[in-house]
């Protein structure tokens, strides 16, 4: 993503900084950007193009996979919280749901406290394909931290929760 081409040293990469960045418009620099601020990109970049991939080997698209995520996470939901966390109507929620039931990684089957509800449930079978390819990412990642010390790896804790912080801040408040 960035339009500067590599020039050698300078007197930024001593503080991590790289050379300005340009917008994906190329309206112009946005700044000096530090080298983990862009690895931290280059790992939504990587999770966007990983989830792509994970979805394709499941036959659903992008909607339908995060649904999947959140039924693979939290187990059997009903539509109206499928709906909720998709941020989607109720009726695009049921289309998600039929898609997922018609390809065979979900079932809808009676909420058992409520007669008039059902509740959507993943299939053990996709859940396992879904996270035969996440667990080695998972797996690895938590294994890089084994490379640090205890106190490096509470900074590098404090750091990533006070980036979530940041990305929280951005997103509109829900009441």
């Amino acid at each position: 993503m960035q339009d500067a081409p590599d020039s050698g040293p300078s007197a930024g990469d001593v503080d991590g900084a790289v050379p300005p960045v340009r917008t994906d418009s190329g309206a112009g620099p946005v700044g000096r950007v530090r080298e983990a601020s862009v690895l931290l990109r280059d790992i939504l970049d990587l999770t966007v193009d990983l989830e792509a991939d994970v979805g394709a080997e499941l036959d659903v698209n992008r909607r339908d996979f995060e649904a999947m995520q959140h039924l693979v996470m939290s187990g059997p939901l009903s539509p109206t919280e499928i709906a909720r966390r998709l941020d989607v109507s109720t009726a695009a929620a049921t289309v998600i749901v039929d898609r997922l039931a018609a390809v065979g990684h979900v079932t809808r089957q009676p909420h058992p406290s409520d007669r008039r509800g059902v509740l959507v449930v993943p299939n053990p079978a996709s859940v396992d394909r879904a996270m035969a390819r996440i667990l080695p990412l998972i797996s690895g990642v938590d294994r890089v931290l084994d490379d640090f010390t205890t106190e490096e790896q509470g900074v590098i804790t404090q750091y990533l929760a006070r980036v979530v912080d940041v990305y929280r801040a951005q997103l509109p408040q829900h009441s």
